[in-house]
């Protein structure tokens, strides 16, 4: 590879001493000053002539998910609280040209500056990145001089061997290297794990704990991702592995960290919480510290020993600069960084050499929006050169279509949406001959099918991986769980009541038909005595297996109820299951008919 063979790769630097902790982040507005006597006793920031009070700067993010290009859309858009009090939609944000080139400029001024990371830096990525398992991300994130990150959900997708190599570097198993004479690197910084153990040994898989240290200067970092990771990926991913308590694992190696002479600790937690507001710049702690965050990472917050400075976080995509009180009752800083690197935080850790610990009352932190200027010129070449590479594969010929598929637009089932629950329900049915029907979430399918050939000149009809890829780019997987007639009427009901009732959510159904009736209101819009499974009138005593992709499983998109399901199983690539779908039911010669749009009878 020409100019690009190591983008701005170095070697960690030399004051990368301690390798063992990740974590990393601090949030909220604690206003308050330094200590009476910090004025006389503060060093200049450059730290050529250090004080007892030494400034350290950490710029941090988190579910990057292999976000190289810039993203489109709505992810790449924010809301932003003006002065006035009115909301602000922020157009075209993120991408990690622009990322690098911010986090460069912030650094600016400030010998010491860390950079860490909150999970999920891979999985669920666009095309570009995923057909080299993730490769072109790490290689980024090493340009970028990534100090320390924590692991997420998606960094198990392709399971720990997989994770492993995305930290040790080498070419992957099965398909190689991609490059002759190239052989990847691997991450030249720690990913820390410390609640992810062996099943039979009980011993990290990856390090626990990190430590940052320049001058004298010691700043600890412990990872953890959310316990409840094994109920989100698929079950080789985490095979032999133990998700232990997030909180628990954290204060062990707070602990151990303190032994080690170690008092200033961040945790990188990859768990998080839901603000009220979803402006980056929104002011949780308005009605007090923490007042305006709700989710897991509050009680984990809430837990976490107060040796722990501050907490970077992640894994709901939110933005927050909060600060949630200890166990002992002082404020501290909580913070997370939305998606796809579109913000960064940056907080102002105060270091006293004399106890080798945080100021915790002049802890300050801030989101900033990663604008789209003064690109980062490595990562543009980078860029480009995996492009040219993805080529190929991204138009490759899957399937072939009669007519352009359409993605859900109205309160109504689609040709695409009813194509995609199709083949969920056609994959299903190939590993569990009982499945009944399939159900997926319209917000899902993030693209029309289209009929016209491409700039590529594939040819009318034809269906590439790429185009393939647009409409299904998340990586979720199709799971299945066991529903009582009863519950599938929930969840049908789900649609346009509770947190849908203002903005009903219609699933897009195969073995599956009913009459929605918009005349009425909440669940009542449901015609439940229309409900048909197989042409079968719904028997609430009945029980129905019901295939759906991981995020609607989970109970995504207020589908609480399919949650509650009984008997889960997770299942392969979504997209996996759609490709296979049109292979085996399309030719050149026999385009893939389009479907009518009958399963949902709206009355209007």
């Amino acid at each position: 590879m020409p100019a690009i063979s190591q983008p701005h790769h170095r070697r960690r630097r030399t004051h990368r001493l301690l390798a063992a902790a990740a974590g990393l982040a601090t949030v909220g507005a604690l206003a308050a000053a330094l200590p009476g006597t910090a004025s006389a006793d503060e060093g200049d920031r450059t730290g050529k002539h250090p004080g007892r009070y030494q400034e350290v700067q950490l710029l941090s993010f988190n579910d990057f998910h292999g976000n190289l290009e810039p993203p489109t859309s709505s992810s790449a858009r924010l809301t932003e609280i003006q002065p006035d009090g009115s909301v602000k939609t922020i157009e075209g944000v993120g991408g990690v040209e622009y990322l690098a080139g911010s986090l460069r400029k912030a650094r600016e001024g400030h010998p010491y500056s860390i950079t860490a990371a909150a999970g999920d830096l891979i999985g669920a990525s666009p095309l570009m990145s995923a057909l080299f398992h993730d490769e072109p991300t790490i290689e980024a994130m090493n340009a970028l001089d990534l100090d320390v990150t924590g692991v997420g959900n998606h960094e198990f997708d392709e399971g720990a061997a997989e994770l492993k190599r995305m930290q040790d570097g080498g070419c992957h198993p099965k398909d190689g290297c991609y490059e002759e004479g190239r052989t990847f690197e691997g991450a030249q910084f720690p990913y820390l794990a410390a609640n992810v153990v062996d099943e039979k040994t009980g011993k990290p898989m990856l390090d626990p704990t990190y430590v940052w240290e320049k001058n004298g200067v010691k700043v600890g970092f412990i990872g953890v991702t959310l316990e409840g990771t094994p109920n989100i990926v698929t079950a080789d991913g985490v095979k032999g592995l133990k998700f232990l308590d997030e909180t628990a694992t954290i204060n062990k190696y707070a602990r151990e960290l303190q032994k080690r002479g170690v008092k200033s600790i961040v945790a990188l937690i990859h768990e998080g919480g839901a603000p009220a507001s979803d402006a980056y710049n929104y002011d949780c702690d308005a009605g007090g510290a923490g007042s305006g965050i709700s989710g897991p990472i509050v009680d984990i917050a809430k837990g976490v020993t107060a040796k722990v400075d501050a907490l970077v976080t992640g894994h709901t995509h939110a933005a927050y600069a909060c600060t949630i009180p200890d166990p002992e009752g002082n404020p501290r800083t909580v913070t997370s960084a939305a998606s796809f690197g579109r913000l960064y935080t940056d907080t102002t850790l105060t270091y006293d050499r004399r106890s080798g610990d945080i100021v915790r009352t002049s802890v300050q932190s801030a989101n900033h929006v990663v604008v789209r200027q003064n690109p980062a010129s490595d990562m543009t070449d980078l860029i480009a050169h995996y492009k040219a590479m993805s080529a190929p594969v991204e138009n490759r010929p899957i399937g072939w279509i009669a007519s352009e598929l359409a993605q859900p637009k109205t309160p109504d089932d689609s040709t695409l949406g009813n194509v995609i629950a199709d083949a969920q329900l056609a994959y299903a049915k190939s590993v569990d001959p009982s499945a009944d029907l399939a159900l997926m979430n319209s917000g899902g399918v993030r693209a029309n099918l289209t009929y016209v050939s491409s700039p590529a000149g594939e040819g009318d009809g034809v269906v590439t991986y790429g185009e393939a890829f647009r409409v299904q780019p998340f990586a979720n997987t199709v799971n299945m769980v066991d529903l009582t007639g009863a519950q599938l009427l929930t969840v049908l009901q789900q649609q346009v009541s509770g947190a849908n009732a203002a903005a009903p959510k219609i699933l897009q159904p195969s073995g599956l038909t009913y009459t929605l009736d918009l005349t009425k209101t909440g669940a009542d819009r449901i015609v439940a005595d229309s409900v048909r499974v197989a042409g079968a009138p719904l028997d609430p005593a009945a029980v129905y297996r019901v295939a759906a992709n991981s995020f609607l499983a989970g109970g995504g998109d207020g589908f609480t109820e399919l949650a509650k399901g009984a008997n889960p199983f997770v299942g392969q690539d979504d997209l996996r299951a759609f490709e296979s779908y049109l292979s085996a039911n399309s030719s050149a010669a026999a385009p893939l008919p389009t479907p009518a749009t009958d399963r949902v009878n709206v009355i209007k």
